[in-house]
């Protein structure tokens, strides 16, 4: 006779035991398993951290956003470019724009991207010397380049997650506190997976460009290297979601 379950009974029949239990066990193996195999099938451009507390001095930039330009090194032998931001969703007051500054703060980094995120407006300070002028951008020409845009505060590791449609509301109001847009590229392109990204005029992005954050994008525009971070300024007609 076929094993069948009765509703008021308090224990399974012998025959469906071992199947009813093997299935629980198939269901639970495949729901620890299908995230790790959707994780590993994901490119990773590097995991965000709080690097710790930092001092840097170099020359504060306002466009497209502010960062700050260090000068070269035995490390960094084309200069190095760090992203900056206020606590919060704040904004850093450009008050000392085009002047050497001595910049101390908290550093998030993931894989080569940096940001320094200054807690207090005491910690931007004037340098009594002056630092070498600034090496130009160098052009690049035109790319096509595949990712994602993020925030760049909290695509470096201040939030969990920081990217994908989950971040996408958050990521939002941190472009409202000038904080720089960054893509993170599904492969890299002149040795970087970042980008930070300006409008054509290199200027700040349009904002209609903002809205497909958390989106896989093609954008297109041109390319130039600032020290050793790479800036796209793209072209909005170019923006395709994938």
């Amino acid at each position: 006779m076929t094993p069948f379950f009765i509703g008021w009974e308090n224990r399974l029949p012998v025959g469906l035991r071992l199947p009813l239990i093997g299935a629980a066990l198939g269901l639970l193996t495949l729901a620890l398993l299908l995230p790790l195999a959707l994780g590993r099938a994901t490119d990773d451009s590097g995991s965000g951290d709080w690097a710790g507390d930092r001092e840097v001095r170099g020359t504060l930039t306002a466009a497209p956003y502010p960062l700050i330009r260090l000068p070269p090194d035995a490390a960094h032998p084309l200069g190095h470019t760090v992203l900056l931001s206020a606590f919060g969703k704040a904004q850093v007051s450009m008050a000392l724009a085009g002047q050497g500054v001595r910049a101390a703060g908290t550093l998030l980094q993931r894989g080569d991207l940096q940001m320094l995120v200054v807690n207090d407006p005491a910690q931007l300070q004037p340098l009594a010397d002056p630092l070498p002028p600034l090496a130009a951008a160098e052009p690049l020409g035109r790319w096509a380049i595949v990712g994602e845009i993020c925030d760049g505060k909290c695509g470096t590791g201040a939030m969990r997650p920081g990217s994908g449609i989950a971040h996408r509301a958050c990521a939002r109001l941190c472009f409202a506190g000038d904080i720089p847009p960054v893509l993170v590229s599904v492969q890299p392109a002149e040795g970087s997976s970042f980008f930070l990204l300006a409008g054509p005029d290199g200027g700040r992005l349009p904002d209609g460009l903002l809205r497909l954050t958390g989106l896989r994008v093609r954008l297109e525009g041109a390319l130039e290297r600032r020290g050793d971070l790479l800036v796209l300024r793209v072209d909005p007609a170019s923006a395709r979601v994938l």
